[in-house]
């Protein structure tokens, strides 16, 4: 994008109603009085007491224990040097944007107009009973030092310098994956560094505590070479770094160099320079916006070399947003009263091991990109990683325990991270029941066969790696054995074939023609000749995938990926068939949002059903709720609000509500009635007021198809909720149809879906 237009877009995005990117919400009701006297007076002096009485009760009654201080004095701002506090204020929001989308931690930017070390260390200081932690940002060096040295000593809450600490642990991390990838250990490289300021220091201060040898580093700045005995331009910070040796310029350092470290100035390297490094050279140019030399200069030069830099339009970007909001998250979340050492080099760990994991489907849609495969070009994983949370909050929660700097200790560190996932994965709170039975189910006895009719797909082979991962199931996946091969290497998984998973390949399984001879027989009297079954079986996944599940080669069966829903429920009526005691099947279809989850019936197969068949839709799906440990409250919707009309529609879903009440007198149903009288009470109340449902809604059934899908689609759109959908009813099997739009984690939360169901199966089936 032209310089001009990306200029004249960011004041515009920046200029938008309302100006500037932040802006406060409450976060509980103030609908009424009664709210009102809660929040404010009288009701908030017993907060207030609480925490007279107990310091610690801050935490339980205030947003304290997310609120992050981001503060400046705005003279060292991005690239733009000393602009001064006001001009810095769009960076901190920014800053505030970062911390509230990627780890859920709300901020308060504060910019001071104190360049004096101590007045601001005053200003800062006083400001601890707000805040559960402070964020330096954009303070030029030595004074950053000074400053950072101070508060910390002061106030009993994270302190941390993000410019220093945040670009050290995202440097560390890269580096460490580096020599994974040249075989060279941390004592034996030897790192020159251009730049000894903040950043600089700071990279080079952590890489020391992971074992680099001070010995072994040379700094270079704006003098040449910070060698024993300098006098110009020195203060104690790099002093301690200076060599005793004859090198006098950034060239001379760099010949046979292992680790070249660049937080200085554009364009300072040459070619020569990085040609007269050692093997393998590890290349981090990260000066913005223009690197000491540019990657496709070093590559010319030495293709051998892993090369970063600190833009997106490069492999391996050195970004600290891949740390700062998931330190403070682990930090905040274990009420530590610093970010030490530990914490750090825990959070180093943890950022480099995600790198070598296969990336997610989030990552390559948000890069649109095919594959990120550990190796020379991705020795740092992307921002958008849902990773970064799970792992480096919980590493820096744990390091923090275990430090003794965690005033709230974790009982469960594994009831965090699913805490954590819950916030990436948004389905993960209503899926925990279903997934730890899977993963109980999988340790008292093999791993169920999951079946899924579309193998090659890359988001089906990531959904696989996944189940593995987790200990849920052992795949079996249909398709071409090569393909399969071929996407899981593009993909970086590390699942491999027999050992993890099975494909079944219509070319080459011994299994085909008893396939064939299955299908034909449930066929035959469709007016299906055995030739023409022949064809559906060799061109069929969803047909092979039934038939293996039928048999009893499988235990589960996800298939839709790709193709059109109905024609997959045709061919899943032909192979697997309807539970017995049905009438047909239904979906049920869920959205995880802000205030619940809400499902809804039928959304994907019965365009108009009748009254009987809405009551077996109603009880499917009343079952189906109650395995996610919800108790259904059922509502039955309709144009008409409890008698206002007679219509067709009306009359069914009167009459679904006389049946479903003497039948289960006991489920919590009513209608009919319109959609907000069902999910706001007070309404249903005043229309209504001896309504048998109480509280909202979690169930809907609608009276047709276009009303169920029409509703869901919508609601989803508005919300942005996240959908779990569709979930097959009726299916005699465990089998569920997806859609071509389902994302990894849709397929993984299927798949347990289904894994649980035939789990239930087996267990009706036997006894146990």
């Amino acid at each position: 994008m032209p310089t001009e237009t990306l200029r004249q877009s960011a004041l515009d995005y920046h200029a938008a109603e309302p100006p500037g990117k932040v802006a406060i919400q409450p976060t509980k009701p103030v609908a009424n009085q009664a709210d009102l006297g809660l929040a404010y007076s009288p009701g908030v002096a017993f907060a207030c007491e609480a925490i007279a009485e107990d310091p610690a009760a801050a935490s339980r009654y205030t947003a304290r224990a997310n609120l992050v201080g981001v503060v400046t004095n705005g003279t060292a701002v991005l690239g733009l040097g000393d602009i001064g506090p006001l001009a810095s204020k769009p960076v901190m929001e920014g800053k505030a944007v970062l911390f509230k989308k990627f780890a859920g931690i709300d901020v308060y930017d504060i910019e001071v107009a104190e360049k004096g070390v101590e007045a601001f260390v005053e200003a800062v200081a006083r400001l601890e009973p707000t805040f559960g932690g402070i964020n330096l940002e954009d303070i030029k060096a030595p004074e950053c030092f000074e400053i950072e040295r101070a508060l910390k000593a002061r106030m009993n809450i994270p302190v941390f310098h993000d410019d220093q600490h945040g670009t050290a642990i995202v440097v560390a991390a890269g580096i460490l994956n580096g020599l994974k990838i040249t075989g060279k250990a941390l004592h034996e490289i030897r790192i020159v560094c251009s730049g000894a300021g903040a950043a600089a220091l700071a990279c080079l201060d952590l890489l020391v505590s992971l074992g680099v040898p001070r010995a072994r580093m040379t700094i270079a700045d704006i003098e040449g070479v910070v060698y024993e005995g300098r006098r110009a331009l020195m203060d104690p910070y790099k002093a301690k770094y200076a060599q005793a040796t004859d090198a006098r310029t950034l060239a001379e350092a760099m010949v046979g160099a292992d680790v070249f470290l660049g937080l200085s100035a554009g364009g300072i390297v040459s070619q020569d320079m990085v040609a007269s490094m050692g093997e393998q050279p590890i290349v981090f140019a990260l000066a913005n916006p223009t690197p000491e030399i540019k990657p496709e200069d070093v590559k010319a030069v030495r293709p051998d070399a892993i090369v970063a830099s600190g833009r997106t339009d490069y492999p391996n970007q050195v970004n600290n947003v891949l740390c700062f909001p998931f330190i403070f998250r682990g930090a905040l979340d274990v009420g530590a009263t610093t970010i030490n050492e530990a914490m750090k080099q825990a959070a180093v760990t943890a950022l480099a091991g995600i790198a070598e994991s296969e990336a997610s489907d989030v990552v390559l849609s948000a890069y649109r990109a095919e594959t990120f495969v550990f190796g020379p070009d991705y020795v740092l994983p992307k921002p958008f990683d849902p990773r970064l949370i799970i792992e480096i909050a919980s590493a820096v929660a744990q390091a923090a325990i275990e430090s003794g700097v965690a005033t709230r200790p974790l009982d469960d560190i594994n009831a965090y991270r699913e805490k954590l996932s819950s916030f990436v994965y948004r389905s993960g709170f209503l899926m925990k029941p279903i997934f730890d039975a899977v993963k109980g189910v999988a340790r008292a006895s093999a791993p169920k066969r999951i079946v899924f009719a579309e193998g090659e797909h890359p988001y089906v082979l990531q959904a696989a790696q996944q189940l593995l991962y987790e200990g849920m199931a052992r795949p079996v996946l249909v398709g071409d054995r090569d393909t399969i091969r071929r996407s899981a290497t593009h993909l970086g998984l590390r699942m491999r074939e027999e050992r993890d998973y099975d494909i079944f390949d219509t070319k080459t399984d011994p299994r085909m023609g008893a396939l064939h001879d299955e299908y034909h027989r449930l066929v035959q009297r469709a007016g299906v000749s055995p030739s023409h079954a022949l064809r559906v079986v060799r061109a069929g996944s969803t047909v092979i995938a039934g038939l293996l599940l039928r048999r009893g080669d499988a235990d589960a069966m996800i298939c839709g990926a790709v193709g059109r829903f109905h024609t997959q429920l045709r061919h899943v009526g032909q192979v697997v068939g309807r539970r017995p005691g049905t009438s047909g099947f239904a979906t049920l279809s869920g959205l995880i949002l802000p205030a619940g989850p809400l499902f809804m019936a039928d959304t994907f197969v019965t365009t108009n059903p009748t009254a009987a068949q809405l009551i077996e839709i109603t009880e499917m799906a009343v079952e189906e709720l109650r395995h996610f440990g919800i108790e259904p409250q059922v509502a039955l919707l309709s144009h008409s609000n409890f008698g206002t009309e007679n219509t067709g529609s009306a009359v069914k879903m009167r009459a679904v509500l006389e049946a479903l009440q003497a039948r289960h007198p006991a489920l919590e149903i009513e209608g009919e009635m319109h959609a907000d009288a069902a999910l706001i009470p007070h309404i249903r109340d005043e229309i209504f007021p001896h309504s048998r449902l109480q509280g909202a809604a979690n169930l809907l059934i609608m009276p047709d198809l276009d009303a169920a899908n029409i509703a869901f689609n919508l609601l989803k759109a508005v919300n942005r909720g996240v959908s779990i959908s569709p979930i097959l009813l009726g299916g005699d099997r465990a089998v569920h149809i997806v859609t071509p739009s389902v994302s990894v984690r849709g397929l993984l939360n299927m798949a347990a879906i289904a894994l649980m169901d035939s789990a239930r199966r087996n267990e009706a089936q036997h006894g146990d």
